[in-house]
């Protein structure tokens, strides 16, 4: 798979470092990145939604992450928080 802003020479180093990679390695290289991405997405909701609160902005991620059908039924006496 190739990003349309990587060169192929650049994707080609990327590949040989991963595989170089242990799992181990590779595991928390994508525990970290999931974490960087859920903290930019609760930034995001905080400054569209500045009235929310800590656990408003929480909901609203929650709800974008596993949809409404599962959010309801996960919450299902708790606000519809728009992320």
């Amino acid at each position: 798979m190739s990003s349309r802003d990587t060169t192929p020479d650049a994707a080609a180093i990327r590949t040989a470092i991963y595989r170089r990679m242990t799992p181990d390695q590779r595991c928390r290289m994508a525990t970290e990145m999931s974490v960087m991405t859920r903290a930019i997405a609760l930034e995001n909701i905080q400054d569209r939604h500045p009235e929310y609160d800590e656990y408003q902005v929480r909901m609203a991620l929650y709800r974008l992450l596993v949809g409404d059908d599962l959010f309801r039924r996960a919450w299902p006496d708790e606000g519809l928080f728009a992320p």
